[in-house]
Order: structure tokens, then sequence, then C-alpha cells
């Protein structure tokens, strides 16, 4: 039987991943689940995706995206004339605002660096790209504080249930970046 091309698999499999991170958890994330769910037969998941560590990196990196790319996508920090605070707030707010299951999806690929050290240079890699943005009106100091802000702020929300708060959320990036920063 002659071997059929599918230039997409690779990116369904990713796509399975995240589906089912998002309605198991990393504990329900197998080879086998993932070749259920992207409908391929189990080899092309080990194929493509040598070990699980492999294929978790692939999905938190489609998962991570987000928020950075929101933040590049608005332009607003290339403005100096642009409350970095205030449009820092209010994109979080919209980001926050948004699918819960994907944000809560993110944030569990993101914590699960603590315990697997194949995922820690990507979990770097995310806050990374929130900071060159904010670098580019402040400097990499307060850059990195805002990036450990936003997700302070993103946790909170997430594990506690609190609505987020956009006013507070201003004050505090404002304590960070005065006005005009």
């Amino acid at each position: 039987m002659a071997r059929r091309y599918d230039p997409e698999r690779r990116q369904r499999i990713i796509d399975a991943a995240i589906r089912v991170v998002g309605d198991k958890g990393i504990g329900g994330l197998s080879h086998r689940s993932v070749a259920a769910e992207a409908d391929v037969p189990l080899g092309s998941t080990t194929y493509h995706f040598k070990t699980l560590d492999d294929l978790l990196v692939a999905a938190m990196r489609q998962a991570n995206e987000g928020f950075a790319k929101a933040v590049t996508a608005s332009g607003a920090f290339e403005d100096p004339r642009v409350d970095l605070a205030g449009e820092l707030a209010g994109l979080l707010g919209q980001w926050l605002a948004g699918d819960r299951t994907e944000l809560e999806l993110e944030y569990e690929l993101y914590l699960a660096a603590l315990r697997k050290p194949a995922l820690q240079p990507v979990a770097a890699e995310c806050g990374e790209a929130l900071a060159v943005v904010l670098r580019r009106r402040t400097d990499p100091v307060t850059a990195q504080a805002l990036v450990a802000l936003v997700d302070g702020i993103c946790l909170q929300v997430l594990l506690t249930g609190v609505r987020y708060d956009e006013a507070y959320a201003r004050e505090v990036f404002h304590r960070l970046v005065p006005s005009g920063g």
C-alpha cells in the first residue's frame, strides 16, 4: 500500500494534543490519546514527536503565541505618546475576557515547565516575546517586571476566580511605568 502524503498531519497532531490537554489535562496526554483525537495512526504521533515532551513543546509553542502576538499587533507600543500602562491593562482585559479554556490551557502548559525541564526554554520564550515588545518603550528590567506582573495578574484571575480589575492593573502598571513611559 502506498504511503499517503499528508503535509498537514503534524499540525493536526499538535492541535489534537492541545485539545487533549484542554479536556483531560497534561496527565491525560499520551501518544495514543493524541492519535485518537487527531484520527491518525499511532505511529504518526511517534514519527513526528519521538517523546511526549517533544509534543508538549510543540503544543506549548503554539498555545503561548496569544498575548504577545496581541500586544505586537496592537501597534500601540510603538507610539511613545500612548499610555503604556493603560494600553497594557486594556489588552490584558481583552485577553482575560476571551476564551477561558484557551487561557487555562496556556497557563497549564506554562506551569508544567516546573516539572518538565524540556518545557522550561519554551516557558522562557513566552515571557521573552512580551518583554521584547515592552523594551521598545522601557528598559529591560522594567520590561521583565511588567511580564512578571502580567503573569501574576493572570494567575490570580485563573486560580482564585476573581474578576479582572482593569483599574487595579492600570494602577500597578503605572507604578512600574509612570505616565509618559
